[in-house]
């Protein structure tokens, strides 16, 4: 009579990177700050360890921890191509197969396959092999149909030497480059719906954004600055440390609305924003401007008066959306979570003054000639001694990892 080996079961999560596989002599660099930023991302969630493995991780829980709240986390941190609920048990197969079944879930899925790998190819069965008795054993107690071409959920089985490493199927990953391994950026956030998936698309690519948000008050309400600090919030739980500086922008439009052409003020009004966000960058070391502006979308963003606006800003202007359409902004706000946020009414301070019809195609001579009546330099620095600074952190815990 055979004995009857315990079920040895470690809950775990398995993430997979994807770009960084692509870096060659530069990943180490690249994994290890990922792994920096998902120790970060699931402080205080339960997470004993983070392992490196060969070219995943295994994210080990405790066995209290919520694992739907871990899984959210992960799904957030930029760098992660998939992730999937796992285990770890042993090499014995039939306790592979009892700790697979004990840590099956609720669902019922229409179909499913047993994907096995071996890393020590002295073991004494196939993959083959492997797949044929687990998937067996998974059959009999579930009742699940076998589909080997198309199956709704593959539990990938991965024995690496004493120990093996199970998942259920895989959830994507935010993808990118992770947080903070492509310098640092300054986001103009106008509390709209373009300049949140600007942002967004910036840290993404490995940016730490810093966010600049030019309000009205008191000659507007505090309603702009409001849905700044909330879009703030939200980002930062993608980026887990951001900080918004709230300038008030009232007394620049006031002296422009006496000595500007009307049709030119919204010229000038962001040729003094990129002026003033640019000291701001340097100030944070920030080696280039973000905004959401997109071509043609309202006067102001024409090439025309792009090219004279950009001429105004101390670093370079990134545009991300630029040549994206509405409706692929508005998906993209949706998707990121920053859409309802952005459609709550304010009195937005680039709609204060605005003339009925600005100039469309300006120059940089004739801007510079409007800005002469203006004392710019006084304007720009009393604007950046009023602005206030908020620091954003999630998780709101200390790591204990």
């Amino acid at each position: 009579m055979s004995r009857v080996l315990p079920v040895i079961n470690v809950r775990s999560i398995v993430i997979h990177y994807n770009e960084i596989a692509l870096k060659g002599k530069n990943r180490p660099y690249f994994t290890t700050r990922l792994v920096r930023n998902l120790r970060a991302a699931t402080a205080g969630a339960g997470v004993v360890q983070v392992r490196v493995l060969n070219g995943r991780f295994e994210m080990e829980l405790e066995p209290s921890a919520d694992i739907d709240e871990v899984r959210r986390r992960v799904g957030r941190v930029f760098g992660v191509g998939n992730y999937a609920r796992a285990g770890r048990t042993g090499v014995d197969l039939d306790e592979i197969g009892r700790a697979i079944i004990a840590d099956l879930d609720v669902r019922e899925p229409a179909s499913f396959r047993i994907a096995a790998r071996r890393a020590d190819k002295r073991h004494a069965m196939t993959s083959m092999d492997i797949e044929r008795r687990i998937g067996a054993m998974v059959q009999a107690a579930t009742g699940w149909k076998v589909d080997l071409s198309r199956p709704e959920l593959v539990i990938h089985v991965e024995m690496l030497g004493e120990q093996t490493l199970y998942s259920f199927g895989k959830e994507r990953g935010a993808g990118g480059l992770p947080t903070g391994v492509s310098g640092r950026v300054a986001c103009l956030l106008s509390g709209g719906i373009d300049s949140p998936v600007a942002a967004w698309r910036m840290m993404r690519r490995g940016c730490r954004a810093y966010f600049i948000h030019f309000h009205s008050y008191p000659v507007l309400s505090r309603a702009s600055q409001e849905k700044a600090v909330e879009l703030t919030r939200l980002l930062t739980e993608w980026q887990l440390a951001s900080r918004l500086y709230l300038v008030p922008f009232a007394d620049i439009q006031q002296k422009a609305l006496m000595t500007v052409d009307p049709a030119l003020r919204v010229v000038v009004y962001r040729r003094l924003m990129l002026r003033i966000a640019g000291q701001i960058a340097r100030r944070v070391r920030a080696q280039a401007l973000v905004t959401g502006e997109v071509i043609g979308q309202v006067a102001s963003q024409t090439l025309e008066n792009m090219t004279v606006i950009d001429a105004a800003s101390p670093l370079p202007v990134l545009r991300p959306l630029v040549g994206m359409d509405k409706d692929e902004i508005v998906d993209a706000a949706k998707a990121l979570g920053s859409f309802p946020i952005s459609i709550i009414p304010d009195q937005d301070c680039c709609t204060l003054f605005t003339p009925k019809h600005p100039a469309t195609r300006t120059s940089i001579e004739q801007i510079e000639a409007a800005e002469q009546a203006l004392d710019g330099d006084a304007l720009i620095q009393a604007a950046i001694a009023a602005a206030g600074v908020q620091d954003f952190k999630f998780p709101m815990v200390k790591s204990s990892v």
